[in-house]
């Protein structure tokens, strides 16, 4: 399934009504688990570099207040929790996209307790929606096979 993903990502010259419903469910599936992918392994990644945001800003205060050590200590593991989690949907997409959508609704759940960043609680919520469609539709094209 994986050589076929990529051949029709590629092909760019039949339009999709075209193509057969297999082939766009492999090229929405292969779209899907990239990004649940990168995604996690870029924000980890900049949970040591704060080029995108100083994440310890999102920490909810009543979390922060449990923590035995430092916020950026705990940001430093969280970034390491993404960059697996996102290894994770590349090596096994199945778990790994069931694990980050785990993983985004504690996100949420972490916003929501600051009683800010509303919008992004919800984007992530959003996110996690579609990282459990990854984690169905890849059980669904295993049954078929």
């Amino acid at each position: 399934m994986e050589e076929n993903i990529m051949e029709t990502i590629a092909s760019t010259g039949v339009p999709s009504a075209e193509r057969p419903a297999y082939d766009r469910i492999a090229t929405a599936i292969a779209l899907q688990k990239y990004t649940y992918a990168l995604v996690p392994i870029v924000a980890g990644l900049d949970k040591f570099t704060h080029l995108l945001t100083d994440w310890g800003q999102y920490l909810a205060p009543v979390v922060a207040d449990m923590l035995p050590f430092s916020t950026a200590t705990f940001m430093g593991v969280v970034g390491i929790i993404e960059i697996l989690a996102g290894l994770l949907v590349l090596i096994k997409p199945r778990i790994g996209a069931l694990v980050v959508g785990l993983w985004l609704v504690s996100i949420s759940v972490n916003l929501l307790l600051t009683g800010q960043y509303l919008d992004i609680a919800v984007r992530d919520l959003v996110m996690a929606v579609g990282a459990f469609s990854l984690y169905l539709l890849l059980g669904e094209v295993k049954t078929q096979r």
